[in-house]
């Protein structure tokens, strides 16, 4: 009986792991340092893009943003890993990018930053 409780309560945080390593609030909360630059209202651009439904939309392509050559060269999707890869050092990811930003060295708070980027539509 014992064994069996341990067994489902080693599941249950299993379970919980995933949900816990990327929280939209807490990116929320860890956005706010992108908010100078970013907005994420759909069709509102700063000096940066608007970051409204970045995720899947293709690199360097958002219509009525002026990006660097080396943005618009780099190809691929907004996916989680590039997202990921991006915001950890972006100008080693991007050479050439205008973003000018040391990037977010804490993996938790790039992930929360992420979930919350999936919820800007």
């Amino acid at each position: 009986m014992k064994t069996m409780m341990l067994t489902a309560a080693l599941a249950a945080t299993a379970l919980a792991a995933p949900a816990a390593a990327q929280d939209a609030k807490a990116g929320e909360k860890a956005f706010v340092q992108c908010k100078a630059c970013h907005s994420v209202v759909a069709g509102q651009n700063r000096i940066g893009p608007s970051l409204a439904g970045v995720v899947g939309r293709k690199i360097g392509t958002l219509a009525g943003f002026s990006y660097s050559a080396a943005m618009k060269a780099k190809g691929g999707a907004w996916s989680d890993a590039n997202l990921d890869t991006y915001l950890t050092k972006p100008m080693a990811w991007v050479p050439g990018t205008k973003m000018a930003f040391a990037g977010i060295a804490d993996a938790k708070k790039r992930k929360d930053v992420i979930a919350y980027l999936k919820t800007l539509k």
